[in-house]
């Protein structure tokens, strides 16, 4: 495809590889269009970008191990030498190794309300995964679908800000998507729960029963061998999500980049172990959300990472909220309350702590099971995110 890969409505789609210098370019298109957003939170630019002096490798680097199994590629759309919108095309071959499928994806969705602008850019990453042999076009993500990612397109709750890892976009974008032919291949939700609410009398007693009838030993995270702890949750989550849509099991480089990233913000006490017989059988994960430092103040001194890193360092001990990430019990053990007695555990923890909020996500639509526990924990349902598929062949 040359650079420019298509010229219509007086819109330029240039495609910009992995490892040009212009990279730059696509990560600023986002900072340009969501400008003045009170909710709209990015990662740091630096998780994107990389930076040395921070000891981070930049995902839309190619140094960076998600490449070694991936082909991408990215478009950032103009008018009149004005960037208005942005998509990455991606193919995970680990995860076309997994389903035996064909799968392109698209990804770091950003478009000013305006379909002309949104078909451009969807053409040229449709046009893209053709040649590379895809029958079918799923997104939005960051590169891709898999569960642990950072993903999907918000449809519901935009009165609220999104918690680490999530994403928020304007409303419109759901109707660009779907106005160009995509389908739903699945949604996702959150819950969120009060945590100055004391537990329900019912899960007090569903915690005190399993206490008392079955074998059952918790524990915290060690930070003394935190790594390990990780590899952990880790090694659970990939039992207990392994028949889930759109699953990927983590990887053990995954894993390395989540215990570096979980150091400045974690809690040893919001996030619990579960054992029976010595074996451990579900983990139950909630992290302070830097988020809360992390969204974007719109001044004049700027959003650097540095300022955003310096205000997280400040803060940190005081973020009242926390997403509960890591929600696994391995099969063979469900059903058993082992979820209310963590739960319990870690309510009182965090309430004697300070913390007031919990975001529980992102939970597939059809997962009863979690969906009732969430439920069960005092949660309710205050916003949702859709993938779409479009077939190619």
């Amino acid at each position: 495809m040359s650079e420019t890969a298509r010229t219509g409505s007086q819109v330029d789609i240039v495609e910009i590889p992995l490892g040009d210098a212009r990279i730059k370019d696509f990560v600023k298109v986002a900072w340009t269009l969501n400008h003045g957003d009170p909710f709209w939170t990015p990662p740091l630019n630096a998780d994107l970008l990389g930076n040395k002096a921070l000891g981070i490798v930049g995902l839309l680097t190619p140094e960076h191990p998600y490449h070694r199994t991936a082909q991408v590629t990215h478009f950032i759309a103009y008018r009149d030498g004005t960037p208005v919108g942005r998509v990455s095309g991606a193919i995970n071959e680990r995860f076309n190794e997994y389903y035996n499928g064909d799968y392109a994806f698209f990804g770091f969705f950003e478009c000013i309300n305006d379909q002309p602008v949104a078909d451009a850019l969807l053409d040229a990453v449709k046009e893209w995964a053709v040649a590379k042999g895809a029958d079918t076009l799923r997104g939005p993500g960051e590169y891709s679908n898999a569960t642990h990612e950072r993903q999907a397109c918000l449809i519901e709750g935009f009165d609220t800000p999104p918690a680490v890892e999530l994403t928020h976009n304007p409303p419109y974008y759901r109707e660009l998507i779907e106005n160009y032919g995509f389908t739903k291949a699945m949604d996702y939700v959150a819950y969120f729960i009060d945590l100055t609410q004391p537990v329900s009398e019912r899960l007090q007693k569903v915690a005190s029963e399993v206490r008392a009838h079955r074998e059952i030993q918790t524990r915290p995270v060690d930070m003394s061998r935190l790594e390990d702890d990780v590899r952990l949750v880790v090694d659970i989550y990939n039992q207990a999500w392994a028949n889930n849509w759109g699953f990927l099991p983590i990887t053990s480089w995954e894993a390395d980049m989540l215990a570096e990233s979980l150091k400045p913000i974690i809690d040893p006490g919001l996030c619990r172990f579960a054992y029976q017989d010595g074996e451990p059988i579900a983990v139950l994960g909630c992290f302070p959300d830097p988020n809360v430092a992390f969204r974007p103040r719109w001044k004049r001194y700027g959003d650097s990472d540095y300022i955003r890193l310096a205000r997280l360092f400040a803060t940190r001990r005081k973020i009242d909220r926390v997403r509960l990430m890591f929600f696994g019990i391995v099969p063979g053990h469900r059903r058993g309350g082992t979820d209310a007695v963590l739960f319990q555990e870690i309510h009182e923890y965090a309430t004697a702590h300070g913390y007031r909020d919990c975001d529980v996500s992102m939970l597939l639509e059809h997962n009863e099971l979690v969906i009732r526990a969430s439920a069960f924990m005092g949660g309710h349902e205050y916003k949702k995110w859709r993938i779409w598929d479009l077939k190619l062949q």
